[in-house]
């Protein structure tokens, strides 16, 4: 398993990459230990429950001691990273610059709004041919057509199960 980039602060995303590297006994290979993660407890934590990984720049049999100093200078360089950022910024803010595009938010707004709505149609309009379907069968009510859409395992827009409020907002969106 090859992980080219993960976030070091974000170790929900980082997990479960890991996880099934260690249920399927098989590495994870990064090129350089930041990419891995910039937290020094997560990498100990790694070696600690023997989650198989293997830092190319490093190379396979990398010394823990090693690789503890290396999470350290990762951490250090993570901390230094950002108090320089915060400081470009305060110096920024101070000398009376605006940060951000506040020029075209609204219109960014409006384009992304629309392409929400936009998928929302698509996404509803593919499924008028089911719902025909299962109200084919008998099922009319609400709560019905979204027992019907789960049972043949089709997800919300949400990635999720149909309820009756899911199946009332779909219909409403077609008609």
């Amino acid at each position: 398993m090859d992980i080219n980039h993960t976030s070091g602060s974000r170790r929900d995303h980082e997990t479960h990459p890991l996880a099934a590297a260690k249920a399927s006994k098989c590495s994870v290979v990064v090129a350089k230990l930041d990419r891995l993660s910039r937290d020094v407890a997560f990498v100990a934590g790694l070696m600690a429950q023997r989650v198989p990984f293997i830092v190319a720049e490093l190379g396979r049999d990398a010394d823990p001691f090693m690789l503890h100093l290396y999470a350290a200078l990762a951490e250090k360089e993570r901390r230094l990273i950002s108090e320089r950022t915060k400081a470009a910024l305060r110096a920024k803010r101070a000398s009376g610059a605006r940060l951000g595009n506040p020029t075209n938010l609204h219109a960014a707004g409006l384009i992304g709004r629309s392409a929400q709505v936009q998928a929302a149609d698509d996404f509803a309009a593919g499924l008028v041919p089911v719902v025909q379907a299962i109200r084919n069968t008998g099922a009319n009510t609400l709560k019905a057509i979204a027992i019907a859409l789960n049972g043949r395992g089709i997800r919300s827009p949400r990635g999720s199960s149909w309820h009756r409020s899911s199946v009332r907002n779909l219909i409403a969106r077609v008609q």
